[in-house]
């Protein structure tokens, strides 16, 4: 009966996995930035303006219009995010130190490497605290499309518009050394690849080797597992 269970999970289990560590990494972000609690009191400047930062995130009544996070909301993430980033930037070095925390029992260095090439929207090397929160904005606030568009994007690695079984296998096998061999020790080498093929299964709906964004969002509108995953967090902060 166990090992019914464990197969189960193996064919159906993570194909929803890569969808929810997208909410939960970011949420597992926060909370060592120390932002999901808004007790304290507001001590941040409005503007933003801090001599001993290299880079100054735009005021506050922009990234307001420009998000779906409230003024006190915004005040609370800069908080957090100054006080780990003195800088006002991360690169993907200390992104990838401060990520492998969370996962102490793997490898979680190029899982985090993708993740970090979804949050620098701008291809500069860095997130910025913009960067940060119009991510954020998207994964906590965003409509299920919208939330769906940016999965989408973190596993579409070259950009090209469309998710191919090669970059899906270098996710797959990602997620796997992030959980480490000691979450799963009886998960066989085929695994990643047997996930992928079912992935393919589910959403390729032509069967033209490749994911469109249509066919991804499609096909998860229809999953109930990843349409509840995608809303566990709606009320986080």
């Amino acid at each position: 009966m166990q090992l019914f269970f464990q197969e189960e999970w193996e064919i159906e289990g993570l194909q929803t996995v890569g969808i929810l560590l997208v909410v939960c990494s970011s949420l597992k972000l926060m909370h060592f930035l120390g932002l999901i609690d808004f007790t304290s009191e507001d001590s941040v400047e409005d503007d933003f303006e801090l001599s001993t930062v290299c880079h100054r995130p735009e005021g506050l009544d922009k990234l307001q219009e420009t998000t779906k996070f409230t003024k006190k909301e915004l005040k609370v993430l800069y908080r957090g995010f100054k006080n780990e980033c003195p800088s006002g930037v991360v690169n993907e070095e200390n992104f990838k130190t401060i990520y492998s925390q969370f996962f102490p029992q793997g490898d979680s260095s190029t899982y985090a490497h993708f993740l970090f090439e979804a949050f620098d929207t701008n291809k500069n090397g860095s997130i910025s605290f913009e960067d940060f929160v119009f991510g954020l904005s998207i994964i906590l606030r965003g409509t299920i499309t919208d939330r769906l568009n940016w999965a989408f994007n973190l596993y579409d690695l070259n950009k090209d518009g469309c998710i191919t079984k090669e970059e899906m296998t270098d996710i797959m096998k990602s997620i796997y050394d992030m959980m480490g061999k000691y979450t799963y020790p009886n998960i066989q080498e085929d695994a990643p690849r047997d996930h992928v093929e079912s992935f393919f299964e589910k959403m390729d709906r032509n069967n033209d080797g490749v994911v469109t964004i249509d066919e991804f969002i499609e096909s998860c509108q229809k999953d109930e597992n990843i349409m509840q995953s995608m809303q566990l967090f709606d009320n986080v902060i």
